[in-house]
């Protein structure tokens, strides 16, 4: 038998208890539920914003490209027309041009600065529009 008296209890055997709070149980079963979703969650974040700056490099590669084209429309080559190596808007890939046997093509490539910070180390793009990449991230 017990009688609750603003916030105590009075067990049957006489002895006042306090009854808010938690127990050590309760609260351990907190953290454990906190811990399986943040094992869950981080994960996937994390591999959502390596893919997500594959975008940063892929942005930099059509840059560039368009920059050669305008330039071949206008010298019939694409020798000369960009300086290159050229770091992308945010950092993490760095975009490298090479011409073919003849100044009429060539191949860009994005390489990752940090490949763990990204999905795909490398990306490529040729003067025919071919894309190529480590991690089929076209």
């Amino acid at each position: 038998m017990r009688l609750a008296i603003r916030g105590r209890s009075r067990a049957a055997t006489g002895i006042l208890r306090h009854t808010a709070g938690f127990t050590l149980i309760e609260l351990m079963i907190a953290v454990a539920v906190i811990g399986i979703l943040a094992a869950i969650a981080i994960p996937n974040y994390q591999r959502y914003v390596q893919n997500a700056r594959v975008s940063d490099g892929q942005t930099k590669l059509m840059e560039v490209t368009g920059r050669l084209e305008r330039c071949y429309t206008a010298t019939n080559s694409y020798a000369n027309c960009v300086t290159l190596p050229e770091p992308s808007e945010e950092g993490f890939y760095s975009i490298d041009f090479q011409t073919g046997p003849s100044s009429g093509s060539y191949t860009l490539r994005a390489s990752a600065n940090s490949p763990s910070q990204v999905r795909c180390a490398w990306l490529e793009v040729t003067q025919t529009g071919e894309r190529d990449s480590d991690n089929d991230c076209w």
